[in-house]
């Protein structure tokens, strides 16, 4: 009788610490090559994003933390879509399977997929001389030809937001030190910030809302400016904003009181994964009390008009703020 063939380090890393979080049927335990993900009659929506080390987290960022983030962005883009959680799979490449690492990663990585029911199906390991990555593709499911795209605004839309802006852009901040680490002194809000930028709180409770409400929708990632801008460009208008109506925390707000950062910083940092989009103007009032109901507040920041300009940001004197940059780009 022929021995069993001796896991290997890979395989043995994937129970360990992996096989626990696959808890849906098609993911066959990960035992297979692929999953099965079980038609429903919804469409089936894909988004796919990958955190890199240095880049969307820090080298000393808690594990935990680094899990919870790879998982939410996906989840955040979901949402935008007014899709709501299926599964998931993971790419992930590390330096050495270190068991400090993995446990509280894969611990907080199950915790979410439970949350969000969203579920682990499959993925890979691979090992990397370089900085970690973590790539997440997430699916999720619309009723047939729901899907929210960027493309739908309209001119006299309102431009609407969930949230508040800025705040994980200020986190980075604060853990790179400088000026906003020296000014952010009270200790509270301080963590509030951090954990805005550690750990996104994806607005999965707005995706039906979102499917039901909105003409165009896409989630804030790159920066509030930029993002409206591909929103806007693929849509086929522009936007006028108004800044003051722009929604900041108390902590974001007091930062740029005492002059520590412009709201420039706020609104082009990026990973603030709110949702952003556009609501017919007799629709406005019911779309902000289905957002109440599921507990998200949403801000009316302007308006959507024709035309094909960059988006307009105008100040409390009625003066267009020129933006040296609009978003975050990786290159």
């Amino acid at each position: 009788m022929a021995s069993a063939k001796p896991a290997s380090g890979e395989d043995a890393l994937i129970a360990r610490y992996f096989r626990p979080l696959a808890t849906d049927p098609g993911a066959f335990h990960l035992d297979d090559d692929a999953a099965a993900l079980k038609p429903d009659g919804n469409d089936v929506v894909v988004t796919v994003d990958a955190i890199v080390e240095g880049v969307h987290f820090l080298p000393d960022d808690p594990p935990d933390t680094v899990a919870r983030k790879a998982l939410r962005v996906n989840l955040s883009d979901l949402a935008a879509k007014g899709a709501t959680p299926a599964g998931f799979v993971l790419a992930l490449a590390l330096r050495s399977p270190d068991d400090a690492w993995l446990k509280p990663f894969a611990a907080a990585l199950g915790e979410d997929a439970a949350q969000f029911g969203c579920p682990l199906l499959g993925g890979d390991t691979v090992s990397t001389p370089g900085p970690m990555m973590i790539s997440v593709t997430a699916f999720g499911r619309v009723p047939p030809g729901k899907m929210v795209h960027r493309s739908g605004a309209k001119a006299g839309e309102r431009v609407m937001v969930t949230g508040t802006v800025g705040d994980a852009a200020l986190g980075l901040a604060i853990l790179r030190g400088g000026k906003v680490h020296a000014a952010a002194s009270d200790k509270a809000a301080r963590e509030t910030l951090i954990g805005r930028y550690r750990v996104p709180q994806p607005r999965v409770a707005m995706a039906e809302i979102v499917r039901d409400y909105a003409s165009a929708a896409m989630d804030l990632s790159d920066g509030l400016a930029g993002d409206l801008a591909k929103l806007c460009g693929v849509s086929g208008v522009s936007a006028v904003i108004d800044l003051e109506s722009i929604p900041l925390s108390d902590a974001a707000r007091d930062l740029v009181s005492r002059g520590v950062v412009g709201q420039e910083t706020l609104i082009a940092g990026g990973d603030d994964y709110e949702i952003l989009c556009t609501i017919a103007e007799d629709r406005v009032e019911a779309f902000v009390q289905a957002a109440r109901r599921a507990g998200i507040t949403v801000s009316s920041i302007g308006t959507v008009v024709a035309g094909g300009a960059v988006p307009k940001f105008i100040d409390g004197q009625g003066r267009e703020i020129v933006l040296e940059r609009l978003s975050y780009s990786h290159f």
